[in-house]
């Protein structure tokens, strides 16, 4: 085995083992995660406060104020927003059973041919009845098993406070960290891993806080569309729900337009409140597709949707909500490498050195013009298909 060869091993392994861990530890990894995206995010403000001539402690120290108030600023308006929207819903919850018993479900059964009895409500309530127990059993020894040991609450309440203190001081010591990775490098493949880091920046940089402004920007389109143009009730809560889960292409359309669909049935039930809904999201898909992702994420990052779905369910599945978390960061991240990767194999001797050409395959036919005289004494050009001569196959 040369040198090369085993170097790529070291690294192969030295790679399994970073993997290894990471799947290992990811349950206890949520509140680093988050105080890295925060940190990853705030860096760039402090690295310009820094450039006027502030210290990096004072720097990072006025990011995590202007963090800490804008979502400060954020919670104070959206959980009044969020809790009447919530108590609109609970209050309409009769309305919504009422229109499934009686127009929903009768309808689903005359155009499906199905038995009246699928969607039969006594049926359904004496199902729950006679499971209840069962239910409620379980309820009460994981509540019971919670409560005695409390473990649960105070993880969820340590995570909260680590996220904080840990995003500090990750902020400010964010460039020497950088710094310390770079010097941990093998030298022979510091450069291009310094060359993939730059590009991965960039790309990552543009994606995540052009993502941020895009679920943003659709959250507040929907939710004062539907409020204000349709008249939801729950038009608010519909919309931040759709600007939430939009990252994922389609998902945030498909699940808002459902839910808006519904509310205004229930609410309205006329065919106009209908097709101003399905206006609201015409016009919002419209809206996403050529003003807000060209403009805020960009055409350079080349995400396909299906190529974000397979992420977001393959995170999901290895991760759990920390791999559906870091699922697109990741995703772009590898589609630097690809194309890296991709212009390496075109350079390659693989992709450029040119093969034989193969006795079994005719050369093409080609085209020739070829000058003919008439029979009246004009002179014309005619163009011919010119094959090559195939000679026989040599006997033995």
């Amino acid at each position: 085995m040369n040198h090369d060869t085993h170097r790529r091993w070291q690294l192969l392994a030295i790679l399994a083992v970073i993997g290894f861990l990471l799947w290992r530890l990811s349950p206890m990894l949520m509140p680093f995660v988050v105080a890295a995206m925060l940190a990853y995010l705030g860096d760039p403000l402090a690295d310009r406060l820094e450039r006027y001539g502030l210290g990096r402690t004072l720097a990072v120290s006025i990011v995590f104020l202007v963090l800490v108030l804008l979502l400060g600023g954020a919670l104070l308006l959206l959980i009044p927003l969020i809790s009447h929207q919530i108590e609109n819903l609970i209050q309409n919850v009769p309305r919504y059973v009422d229109w499934a018993e009686h127009t929903a479900w009768p309808w689903l059964q005359a155009k499906l041919h199905l038995d009246p009895r699928t969607f039969d409500s006594d049926r359904l309530i004496a199902t729950l009845k006679e499971h209840i127990g069962s239910v409620g059993g379980i309820a009460g020894q994981v509540l019971g098993k919670v409560s005695r040991s409390g473990l649960g609450v105070v993880l969820w309440l340590t995570n909260l406070v680590l996220i904080p203190v840990v995003a500090f001081y990750l902020l400010r010591d964010w460039d020497r960290l950088v710094a310390a990775i770079d010097r941990l490098l093998p030298r022979s493949i510091e450069p291009t891993i310094a060359h993939l880091a730059r590009e991965s920046d960039a790309v990552l940089g543009a994606f995540v806080r052009g993502q941020l402004l895009v679920m943003l920007a659709l959250g507040v389109y929907y939710g004062g569309a539907l409020s204000l143009v349709a008249g939801l009730s729950v038009g608010a809560l519909i919309g931040m729900i759709a600007g939430l889960l939009s990252f994922v292409p389609y998902l945030g359309f498909i699940t808002g337009f459902g839910a808006a669909l519904i509310a205004a049935l229930v609410q309205y039930g006329d065919w106009s409140h209908v097709l101003i809904v399905c206006g609201v999201f015409v016009v919002g898909q419209l809206l996403e597709g050529y003003v807000l992702v060209p403009k805020l994420v960009g055409e350079k990052i080349g995400l396909h949707p299906v190529a974000v779905i397979f992420a977001v369910l393959a995170g999901g599945e290895l991760f759990g909500f920390l791999g559906v978390l870091l699922a697109l960061p990741a995703a772009s991240v590898v589609v630097v490498l690809l194309r890296y990767l991709m212009e390496r194999y075109r350079r390659s001797d693989l992709y450029t050195e040119e093969g034989e050409a193969d006795p079994a395959i005719p050369d093409e036919a080609t085209e020739v013009d070829v000058t003919v005289s008439t029979a009246a004494g004009t002179v014309e050009t005619e163009t011919v298909i010119e094959t090559p001569p195939h000679e026989p196959p040599a006997k033995p």
